[in-house]
């Protein structure tokens, strides 16, 4: 059994998605996720200053640029607004059909999305069985492709409805989909309230790849107020979250795949990987 870690492509600003694999490369990682994504064109990808691919996109270009550096796609994020209206603005149903389409040409096993803070009035006033529903229903024709895919969408901590255990047992029983499982975000669940060790004591079989980030002392007085966050900006083991303990509960869940650090800067992204190694990672 061996966790493998990972690294988030969006480490540097203004910089393009083949520059970002090379500096990942650079520093020894063998794994990243595809991160940031939308579909059509992106202009400040055709002009050099932002790492999004695009969902319509030649998959074997991606494919092709991650090979270049010798680096395995573990994942495709589409992290998803699925509480606010259906909007052809709005990230959500039909970018996550097209990105379990997109795995499923490169033979990616997973698709990371959740639910998101919403943003519109008709969001906020969603009671907690309204929010479930609603998130339910925007899942349910991309879970139906991914099954017919052999692809599994996995629902990560970052709103909320997903930074709750009871909600997310709750939403797996209710989609009652074999292509619905988990992704951990150590600092999401943490800042949202949760607790990770007792997440993957409680949930572990569901979780099939981790996001790890530590939140410094400074957050804590904001725990269960905010949702979410993109990148750390410390190394694991710095913080308050127990990365150790939750590493230690995966072992015992007997979790076997990939991880991805979602954090920023060179050095807390260095220290964190060395800080995993140490406890076991490769």
């Amino acid at each position: 059994m061996s966790i493998k870690v990972g690294c988030f492509a969006l480490i540097n600003p203004f910089q393009t998605l083949d520059k970002q694999l090379a500096q990942i490369n650079s520093w020894g990682f063998k794994y990243a996720d595809i991160t940031d994504n939308t579909d059509g064109a992106c202009l400040g990808a055709e002009f050099g200053f932002t790492a999004v691919a695009s969902l319509d996109a030649n998959p074997f270009d991606l494919k092709r640029m991650f090979q270049s550096q010798g680096i395995t796609i573990t994942s495709v994020c589409a992290h998803a607004n699925l509480l606010d209206p259906t909007a052809p603005w709005r990230y959500g149903t039909a970018q996550i059909i097209k990105a379990v389409k997109l795995a499923a040409t490169l033979g990616i096993k997973h698709v990371i999305t959740t639910e998101g803070d919403p943003t519109t009035e008709f969001g906020k006033s969603l009671t907690t069985d309204e929010a479930l529903f609603t998130i339910r229903e925007k899942l349910h024709e991309p879970l139906r492709l991914a099954q017919d895919f052999g692809v599994k969408i996995l629902l990560e901590p970052h709103g909320h409805i997903t930074d709750s255990a009871d909600h997310m047992e709750k939403l797996l029983d209710t989609c009652n989909s074999d292509a619905l499982g988990l992704n951990l975000d150590t600092g999401n669940l943490w800042l949202g309230g949760g607790d990770p060790v007792e997440f993957v004591n409680r949930l572990g079989s569901k979780i099939e790849h981790v996001h790890w980030k530590d939140m410094p002392e400074e957050f804590v007085a904001q725990r269960g107020k905010i949702f979410g966050c993109g990148m750390a900006i410390i190394p694991l083991g710095s913080g308050v979250v127990d990365i150790e303990g939750t590493f230690r509960a995966l072992e015992k869940a007997g979790f076997d795949g990939y991880t991805t650090l979602e954090i920023a800067g060179e050095e807390s992204v260095l220290k964190s990987y060395e800080y995993l190694k140490s406890l076991g990672a490769e």
